[in-house]
């Protein structure tokens, strides 16, 4: 099974990245204080799951530090960090490559994250402002706006901060936590996944978020939890099929 990017070569040269034009990647290149450890994880992972690179491919430090504007220290520290995340595997004395996920993989990170995104839509109910119900409807708009014109990375942002502020709702400082620590992955999965199955499974994700939305609004706690977790094995599903598409 390939899933290294096309361009690397049979020797296992390093891809060249392909600077400001790499897809999705926007500000990102914008050079980084070495300091700024946070900016520069951040901005890393952003890579990792919106750049050009491919499950298993190599990770090209010497490209990234120029990209960054940093040294090797910063980046392998944050390297460390994304490893912990399972974003990427450590090879020894070889750098790192972004971590190869099986179905299995797949199928136990959305059950996961459905039960934990179910158990804060409930929670986020008994909690939840007038004002975060605004902030998430305006964000719907957005998203709706995006799809509208079939554009993939807006639609991609609006979507995850929707289910990040249902999830800081709970207030659930245990359950943000937990989310947060599995973010990584499943926003590698979710963007590809999108990315690849967008024009049949937008439409469909749209009206989930659209029962979502008005449960949220009459703050029905069950209705909600019983949404997001339907919502998530729907995109369990999709993820699986993309999967076994890619592999083959």
């Amino acid at each position: 099974m390939n899933r290294h990017v096309k361009h690397r070569s049979r020797s296992g040269e390093e891809p060249a990245l392909a600077g400001e034009r790499a897809a999705g990647l926007g500000p990102m290149v914008e050079a980084l204080p070495a300091t700024l450890h946070g900016e520069v994880l951040s901005k890393l992972r952003d890579y990792i799951v919106v750049g050009p690179l491919s499950e298993g491919a190599r990770i090209p430090e010497r490209e990234l530090c120029e990209l960054f504007g940093i040294s090797r220290t910063p980046l392998r520290e944050a390297l460390k960090v994304l490893a912990s995340e399972g974003l990427v595997d450590l090879l020894p004395n070889r750098g790192a490559r972004v971590r190869t996920l099986s179905e299995q993989d797949i199928r136990e990170l959305f059950d996961l994250m459905a039960g934990l995104e179910a158990l804060a839509g409930r929670l986020a109910c008994e909690f939840i402002t007038d004002e975060e119900i605004a902030e998430i409807e305006r964000l719907h708009h957005e998203m709706y706006a995006f799809y509208l014109r079939k554009e993939a990375d807006g639609y991609y942002r609006s979507n995850q901060a929707i289910h990040t502020k249902i999830v800081q709702a709970s207030r659930n400082a245990a359950l943000s936590m937990a989310y947060a620590s599995f973010t990584g992955r499943m926003r590698r999965i979710r963007y590809s996944t999108d990315q690849a199955r967008r024009q049949e499974r937008w439409g469909e994700a749209m009206r989930e978020h659209e029962a979502i939305l008005d449960a949220l609004r009459r703050r029905a706690g069950s209705e909600v939890s019983e949404l997001l977790f339907l919502h998530l094995r729907e995109k369990q599903a999709a993820a699986i099929a993309h999967w076994k598409e890619s592999g083959t």
